[in-house]
């Protein structure tokens, strides 16, 4: 029977699009999650036909021994994928082990960890001013070394979805963001980055054989009043020929000196001063909306098309923008218990919205945004011009009401 394993996956998303396109390929799907709570919520993942659960997903004899035990039951495996952060790199080696199509192994190793990245990017135009603190690194040393730098951006090298990311204005807002970093992470390094201040953008890509396909150039809207939480997408971006042009290079060149030739990956880049910065690079899709926020543009279901390139089955077709999607996602201004959500159903009927999610469940806790993961709606909207895809997605947020009782 053909297989395909996926290590990691979220409940939605691009991750979860890709295994549902792998079933509607005709492939068992099977997956590899170290998430236990996806196993009491089975029989939400219909697309799913065997999941496993591994406390420890990294590259080891136990979750060999397991893929092994998949081909001694008649699975016949022809891919082995992962769309999850940190899981990436471990498929690609597993790829690699069972003989299957070869990723660029070396390259996405680099960017699961962003202090590589830097390292590797360090002599590179597009790279920030920044400075690796080492965990053993006392706070008075680390002050001492950035104190003339300020603003500043405080990361963790393998965190992703704006975990642990700070901005730092002052040697106040310094030492309690490093303190709170040290507290979380005692034994990792942090990374110090000087703040860009400019318009963030996502750049999709697809490479196979060396030859990189622009699969998608988002704009993002970013909330700074708590973390760097994105809660705007707008695709395809406007830009003028010239910076269009100048990011082509740009991200061309960021590629070839990661030496990426063969898989996908996203960037986030700022336009600083006529300049495209680099702020991180990820071996894989976009999580979220993004995956659908394509398709209802373009019609291509970019998840899959990954799917299909590293099941070998076909190069990449060039996207032509076909309408402008804007996606706004929704956060909460307090932290509390879940009563309940009203308006979806008024927001979905407001001609233009294309779709309306809403993560929690009744009940569930939610809290003001610290990551990516505390977004928990957004409203999907397209139009013939980005100004009125905006206008109608932000209207139709407008009727989504989170009611919370307060801990």
């Amino acid at each position: 029977m053909k297989t395909i394993v996926f290590i990691g996956t979220n409940k939605s998303g691009s991750s979860r699009d890709a295994i549902k396109a792998a079933e509607e390929l005709g492939y068992f799907t099977v997956l590899f999650t170290d998430r236990e709570n996806f196993f009491r919520q089975r029989d939400e993942f219909p697309d799913v036909h065997l999941m496993i659960y591994l406390k420890n997903l990294s590259y080891n004899e136990e979750l060999i021994r397991e893929i092994e035990r998949l081909s001694e039951l008649g699975k016949s495996i022809k891919g082995c994928i992962s769309y999850i952060d940190p899981f990436v790199y471990v498929a690609a080696r597993l790829s690699e082990y069972l003989g299957l199509v070869h990723l660029s192994t070396k390259a996405l190793y680099r960017m699961e960890d962003k202090t590589r990245t830097r390292d590797h990017l360090s002599t590179h135009p597009s790279t920030p001013s920044y400075t690796i603190l080492p965990f053993e690194a006392p706070l008075t040393f680390c002050i001492e070394k950035i104190k003339d730098q300020l603003p500043l951006v405080l990361k963790i090298p393998v965190s992703n979805g704006s975990k642990d990311v700070i901005l730092v204005k002052s040697i106040e807002e310094f030492t309690n963001g490093f303190l709170s970093l040290r507290r979380k992470y005692p034994t990792s390094s942090i990374l110090v980055e000087e703040f860009l201040n400019g318009t963030q953008y996502i750049i999709e890509i697809v490479v196979c054989n060396g030859k990189i396909e622009f699969a998608g150039v988002i704009e993002q809207k970013i909330d700074h009043k708590y973390r760097f939480i994105v809660t705007g997408y707008e695709y395809p971006a406007v830009l003028t020929e010239e910076a269009y042009t100048n990011l082509i290079n740009s991200v061309t060149s960021i590629l070839k000196c990661m030496e990426f030739t063969d898989g996908s990956c996203h960037l986030e880049m700022r336009f600083v001063n006529g300049v495209w910065k680099l702020i991180e690079i990820n071996p894989r899709i976009s999580g979220g909306a993004m995956n659908e926020i394509i398709m209802e543009s373009t019609g291509i279901n970019l998840a899959k098309e990954i799917l299909k390139l590293t099941l070998g089955l076909k190069s990449f077709q060039t996207i032509n923008e076909q309408k402008y999607v804007y996606a706004h996602y929704l956060t909460v201004n307090s932290t509390g218990r879940l009563l309940k959500i009203t308006g979806k159903n008024r927001a979905s009927a407001i001609s233009g919205v294309r779709k309306v999610y809403v993560k929690p469940r009744k009940g569930t806790i939610l809290t003001i945004p610290m990551s990516m993961g505390d977004r928990y709606a957004y409203v999907l909207a397209a139009a013939d011009t980005p100004e009125e895809a905006k206008r109608i997605a932000m209207k139709a947020a407008k009727e989504i009401k989170f009611y919370l009782v307060p801990l």
